[in-house]
């Protein structure tokens, strides 16, 4: 009888480990809080990767944008610079915002992928993208003319996810 009772609370930990595993499995993991969308940009003030003054990322909105996050050591973030690139050379506004990375490896980065980017924001703590609503990367928002974030894409960046995003900040679509 004691060993019945000994294996009940393994029994019961099996069966939430189960839940909880098949929950993880089934969630989509795309998705990511919207809670910014809608919202003006903060008043962000971060440092550009070019040692220049410090930047208010509201100064760099000229007309529809997007703001892209992205680190030197995220494996995705490569994956999506040839969608950036073309999107740089069609014309379209990207800032880049360089998030709990190191300037050197960031400018190696660029180095290395190209950079699409028409300025590059140094996030080093990571609190510029907490105040984005960003909960990792790569993650790209489409800016307004205002200065209002109207959508998030928390992937790499594709042509169609690029075109939404455009559509959503009033941009058209380059190309």
């Amino acid at each position: 009888m004691r060993r019945l009772a000994a294996l009940i609370p393994i029994g019961a930990l099996a069966v939430l480990i189960i839940i909880f595993a098949g929950w993880s499995l089934h969630r989509e993991t795309h998705v990511a809080p919207m809670a910014m969308v809608g919202k003006p940009l903060p008043p962000l003030v971060l440092a550009t990767l070019d040692g220049g003054a410090p930047v208010a990322l509201r100064s760099t909105v000229k007309g529809p944008m997007l703001i892209n996050v992205f680190a030197s050591w995220c494996a995705p973030c490569v994956q999506e610079t040839p969608a950036l690139a073309a999107l740089k050379a069609e014309g379209t506004p990207i800032v880049g915002i360089a998030y709990k990375d190191a300037p050197a490896a960031t400018a190696d980065f660029l180095t290395r992928y190209g950079n699409p980017y028409r300025s590059v924001l140094v996030d080093r703590d990571g609190r510029a993208g907490i105040d984005l609503g960003a909960t990792g990367v790569p993650e790209t928002l489409a800016v307004d003319g205002a200065g209002v974030i109207r959508g998030k894409w928390a992937l790499p960046l594709t042509a169609e996810a690029a075109e939404t995003l455009l559509k959503q900040a009033g941009a058209s679509s380059p190309g």
